[in-house]
Formats: C-alpha cells, sequence, structure tokens
C-alpha cells in the first residue's frame, strides 16, 4: 500500500490494539478498548469491517475464529496524519504549529535540550543538503 489509507479517531483506538498487539480477535479489541470506551462488540466489529475496507486491517482464520492484524504500518500513518493536520489547521507551514505546541507545553530543562539538538541535526542537515 503507497499511502495509508484516512483512518477516524474511533478507528485508531482499534488500530492502537491491533498495533500494539501485533494482531488480535474482534473480542480481544472488545476486551482491551471496554474500560475507555464501553462500546458495544457490534461497534468495534463494525471498526474492524471498516478497517479491513479500507485495507488498514487484514485477518486470518483460525479454527472458527478470525485474527486480525494491521495491514500499514503505525509510524507511516502518523507520519500522514501530522501532515494532514499541519495542511488543514495551519495551511501546510510547520513553523507555527510548532511555536504553538512549544509555547503551550511545559518544558523541563532536558526536553528544551532535546528540542535545541533536533533543531541543531536539522539544521546542519539543511546545510549539507540545500
Amino acid at each position: 500500500m503507497d499511502k495509508p489509507p484516512r483512518i477516524s479517531d474511533s478507528e485508531w483506538r482499534v488500530m492502537r490494539v491491533l498495533w500494539s498487539k501485533g494482531a488480535a480477535t474482534a473480542n480481544e479489541v472488545v476486551d482491551e478498548l471496554a474500560s475507555e470506551t464501553h462500546w458495544n462488540p457490534r461497534t468495534v466489529k463494525t471498526l474492524i469491517t471498516r478497517l479491513m475496507k479500507k485495507g488498514a486491517v487484514k485477518y486470518s482464520k483460525e479454527g472458527r475464529m478470525y485474527r486480525y492484524y494491521p495491514a500499514v504500518d503505525e509510524a507511516d500513518c502518523v507520519h500522514m496524519e501530522r501532515r494532514s493536520f499541519v495542511q488543514r489547521v495551519y495551511g501546510g507551514i510547520s513553523t507555527p504549529m510548532i511555536a504553538a505546541f512549544i509555547q503551550d507545553a511545559k518544558l523541563s530543562t532536558d526536553e528544551i535540550e532535546q528540542l535545541r539538538h533536533i533543531l541543531d541535526q536539522k539544521d546542519k542537515e539543511q546545510r549539507c543538503n540545500p
């Protein structure tokens, strides 16, 4: 799959379970989400079906059960979602988004140092590959 499909907020919850477990039955997904969502098991199964239609989830049959597993990489989905967010909310310009996150965050000295290091690395990359 070249580009991961768009995944709704509810579908993200299901995908996080599958990414963390590697594979799971629908009942295992229901059990995992029970405390945070209180969704009816049919809701979870509907979300799994939608994800299958989008190509984000595949399954294998084990006897009478189906085991579902991610067909898309979590990092690819996160990357796409991040780019979509920047495009929708900030018109494709990253600087205002990054500035807003930094201004809103309560950062420790270590976290500030990590951010400086990331920016320094990015600056070196830009200078080497203009």
